[in-house]
């Protein structure tokens, strides 16, 4: 997963790269370089790919599926309770 995040001060940079840090995520950060954006760009169509080859693939689920599975999954973490 690729996500990109602008930062509006220094304080919110210093914040996200703490918690970047301390939860032992890898992370790039590319706020000199120019090129981010297109390696970002690149990586997203790649993934807008993929995802639209296994919809044509027919691997996916549809919304009512999505409904029913956390439907169930909220029905069985309350059940315990």
């Amino acid at each position: 997963m690729t996500i990109q995040v602008y930062t509006f001060t220094d304080q919110e940079e210093k914040a996200l790269l703490a918690f970047l840090e301390n939860g032992h995520y890898n992370y790039r950060s590319n706020s000199e370089n120019e090129t981010a954006e297109a390696e970002f760009l690149n990586s997203y169509n790649k993934d807008l790919e993929e995802a639209e080859a296994e919809i044509q693939k027919g691997d996916y689920l549809s919304h009512s599926e999505v409904v029913k599975f956390f439907a169930h999954k909220k029905k069985n973490s309350t059940s315990g309770n």
